[in-house]
C-alpha cells in the first residue's frame, strides 16, 4: 500500500535542490563568460 505524503506535489517538487548554490554557480559562470568575451575582444583586437 502506498503511503500518504503530508505535502503535495508541487511542494515536493520546488523543495528538491539547493537555490543558493545554483544562484552562486549561476553568477559564476556568467563572470567567466564575460571576462572571457573581453579576453577574447583584446586578443583578437576585436
Amino acid at each position: 500500500m502506498a503511503e500518504k505524503h503530508t505535502a503535495d506535489r508541487a511542494e515536493i517538487m520546488r523543495a528538491t535542490g539547493h537555490p543558493e548554490l545554483e544562484y552562486a554557480a549561476g553568477w559564476t559562470i556568467a563572470g567567466l563568460v564575460t571576462i572571457g568575451t573581453i579576453v577574447a575582444a583584446w586578443v583578437f583586437a576585436i
